[in-house]
């Protein structure tokens, strides 16, 4: 189906889902959520497949595991596509979180960018500007960076304020009711960025 966004469905869901956030309301209330949630992620999701890559829907079911909290539900409601960068978002009662790029990049690929910061003057000069254009436009890098060099690099760096980077991804804040095109410039207005990352970055070959 053709993504048309959010309506007042979404966010009046996750809303609720907050204030009562147990099986029993959610179970109540699952065709609300699959009608005015899930559909909407996975219609948006065909669109991005195509021109980002591979992604998928975030369940809505916490891991609580390891986590004091029990809440079984996320109270948001996220997407990703792409294969190394890629694009992102995220829906809550309050508002969308739009955005792409690279989102805690394993310990080899955050060595190659750093490598390359450091080595090749061009991939620095094309990531500063990127930087600056997504920061000029209303977005914000994901950190928080590192409050010091990372190991092996003086904090005297030329490139220090990109070397502390350690997501090489951005987001945007747009209302609930964003229309598709908003939420498609956001995508492109990345879209730099991930083309940074897969040619300085390239895929994880190890994990953390």
């Amino acid at each position: 189906m053709t993504f048309t966004g959010f309506g007042t469905g979404a966010s009046g869901f996750l809303a609720a889902l907050a204030k009562d956030n147990s099986k029993r309301f959610f179970d109540a209330h699952r065709q609300e959520y699959e009608e005015a949630v899930r559909q909407p992620l996975e219609d948006l999701l065909g669109e991005a497949e195509p021109a980002y890559g591979p992604g998928r829907v975030m369940r809505p079911n916490r891991d609580v595991r390891f986590s004091a909290d029990k809440s079984p539900y996320k109270t948001s409601a996220s997407l990703w596509a792409g294969s190394v960068g890629g694009v992102y978002l995220s829906l809550s009662a309050q508002h969308l979180e739009v955005g792409g790029g690279l989102y805690e990049p394993s310990r080899d690929q955050l060595a190659r960018g750093r490598a390359a910061l450091d080595a090749v003057p061009t991939a620095a000069s094309r990531l500063s500007e990127i930087v600056d254009a997504l920061v000029s436009a209303g977005f914000e890098m994901a950190g928080p960076s590192l409050k010091t060099a990372p190991r092996g690099y003086d904090r005297e760096h030329p490139q220090i304020e990109l070397l502390r980077l350690k997501h090489y991804a951005a987001l945007r804040t747009l209302p609930v009711d964003a229309s598709p095109d908003e939420i498609r410039h956001a995508w492109t207005a990345v879209e730099p960025l991930i083309d940074w990352v897969g040619e300085h970055v390239g895929a994880a070959k190890s994990w953390p």
